[in-house]
C-alpha cells in the first residue's frame, strides 16, 4: 500500500511539473514579442494578440498538468 502511495505522489509532482515548461515557455513568447514591437511597433496589436492566445495555451497546459496531479492525490491516493 505505502509503495503506491509513493509512486502515485511521484508522478503527481511530476504532473506538476508541467508548470516549469509553461513557464519558461511563456517568457521566451514575451521576449520574442518585446523584440518583435520593437523592431515593428506598427504591428504590435497583431503581435500582442498572437501572444495573448500562445500564452493562453501554453498556460492551458500547465493547468491541465495540475488537475492530473491533484486528481492523481485525491482520487487514486486512497
Amino acid at each position: 500500500m505505502s509503495m503506491s502511495m509513493a509512486i502515485i505522489a511521484i508522478a503527481a509532482g511530476i504532473a506538476a511539473l508541467t508548470g516549469i515548461g509553461a513557464g519558461i515557455g511563456t517568457g521566451i513568447a514575451t521576449g520574442k514579442a518585446v523584440e518583435a514591437v520593437s523592431r515593428q511597433p506598427e504591428a504590435k496589436n497583431d503581435i500582442i494578440s498572437t501572444l495573448i492566445i500562445g500564452s493562453a495555451f501554453s498556460e492551458a497546459t500547465a493547468i491541465y498538468g495540475l488537475l492530473v496531479a491533484i486528481i492523481l492525490i485525491f482520487v487514486f491516493a486512497k
